[in-house]
């Protein structure tokens, strides 16, 4: 059901809203939590780091499909809020014409030039070449889904994609162990796995969205295509597009570091890696839904709701920091265990340490998270750019250097807090400033 979210108590609203987007992002990290948990439990430590590496390649793939993702959705959003509905229409279909072009190039480049971007040691080459080639045929699945997705949560919907999530993520597993165990397809059978269920789940999700917009009335037929649209859309994707690229981008030049102290601490990191993404991830989409929220209120004209959106948003984050720093402390070997043997020592020992020096930070980056949520809503896009890249920045540069100068790995996890921590800061400084200006 469509939801108008510049109606009823902000709070109410926002976690009504939002805790369906964090079930499906449980869901949606799944694919990948599988794909590595069953490398790591039924192939190898090996097939485990192969995974990993291969992974930061997908993130920038995933990063066009986050930016065409929020490009859409922000704009919608400020439509559905302003009841725009013909516009809203040829916003949408202006979006997946974008998208269709961007995600054609990113399939070329994929399968033509990734093979560069693949640092790893040379046991791991063909194993994580193999992924990535499956990964890349499956882009249209996971660029449309995302659209899709982003449709939703415009509308005020955010149920509907979480169904479909459950439903496709849970059979992710199934087939990823159904591919490994009794087909043997390896690291191939993982990518496949991940390939079909997300095929499915993207089908089912483009035309819902299609049976829904039909039902949404309109005084005229709604254009193809509006350019100036595109440009407000591209006005929010390019950044957002940039902004995961370049975190993975600074992600892949981390994992050249990581890679230099051996297998163990690769497959360490890209365990531990998992459980953070989940959590930064979940973070993430709350912070995605309050733009959607601050979009479809800054359509609407009802300034004053941003401020509330801001600290509800706070409240919720940090409701979820409390148990998964817990989680983490205090029983992330067991959850480490999930990916790799208990033979595993050494990788564990480095999963381990990566979960104790970040955990406590959550309840810092959670707040720069929903801050950046505010100013992509309001599409003040220089201003997240500039926290974000701060960030990005900081834990390139310190992971080099504190690496190099303690000689061990745990330099490269103390780079995180502090690029968290002085972004944060950035973050709130310019969500405060951008309230200022609205009427109040």
């Amino acid at each position: 059901m469509n939801k108008d979210l510049t109606i009823g108590e902000p709070k109410k609203v926002l976690w009504q809203f939002c805790l369906p987007l964090f079930g499906s992002i449980i869901f949606q990290q799944l694919y990948n939590i599988a794909d590595s948990l069953v490398a790591g439990k039924f192939i190898g430590e090996n097939a485990l780091a192969a995974v990993g590496n291969s992974y930061e390649i997908t993130l920038i793939f995933i990063a066009f499909a986050f930016g065409c993702n929020m490009g859409c959705s922000v704009i919608t959003s400020q439509l559905f809020g302003a009841k725009d509905y013909r516009r809203l229409k040829t916003a949408v279909s202006t979006a997946c014409l974008f998208s269709a072009v961007v995600c054609g190039a990113l399939m070329l480049i994929g399968i033509l030039g990734c093979d560069p971007l693949i640092r790893t040691p040379e046991e791991l080459l063909a194993d994580s070449k193999l992924y990535l080639d499956i990964y890349v045929w499956g882009l249209p699945f996971v660029f449309f889904y995302n659209i899709a997705t982003g449709i939703f949560s415009a509308l005020g919907d955010s149920k509907t994609p979480f169904y479909f999530l459950a439903v496709s993520s849970t059979s992710n597993i199934a087939v990823d162990i159904l591919f490994v165990k009794a087909f043997h397809m390896g690291v191939a059978g993982v990518a496949w796995a991940t390939f079909l269920c997300q095929g499915v789940s993207c089908i089912l999700a483009v035309l819902t969205i299609y049976m829904r917009l039909k039902k949404i009335p309109c005084d005229k037929k709604p254009a193809l295509f509006d350019a100036g649209l595109l440009r407000k859309i591209v006005v929010i994707a390019i950044p957002s597009i940039l902004q995961q690229s370049f975190i993975s981008i600074g992600n892949i030049l981390i994992q050249s570091v990581i890679n230099g102290f051996g297998a163990s601490v690769m497959a360490g990191y890209s365990a531990a890696i998992k459980l953070n993404n989940l959590v930064i991830t979940s973070f993430t989409t709350i912070g995605n839904g309050i733009s959607n929220f601050a979009a479809q209120n800054l359509g609407a004209g009802k300034y004053s709701r941003l401020k509330d959106g801001f600290k509800a948003g706070i409240k919720m984050v940090w409701c979820l920091c409390v148990p998964f720093c817990a989680l983490y402390i205090f029983l992330g070997k067991y959850l480490l265990l999930l990916f790799m043997e208990k033979g595993s020592t050494a990788a564990i020992l480095t999963g381990q340490q990566i979960l104790w020096i970040l955990s406590p930070f959550y309840f810092v980056v959670s707040a720069k998270l929903i801050a950046d949520g505010i100013l992509r809503g309001i599409s003040a896009m220089r201003q997240f750019m500039a926290a974000t890249f701060t960030d990005l920045a900081l834990r390139v540069i310190l992971a080099f250097f504190l690496s190099d100068l303690t000689q061990s790995a745990v330099g490269i996890w103390c780079a995180w807090p502090v690029g968290w921590t002085i972004a944060t800061a950035i973050s709130i400084f310019f969500y405060q400033r951008e309230c200022r200006k609205f009427p109040k």
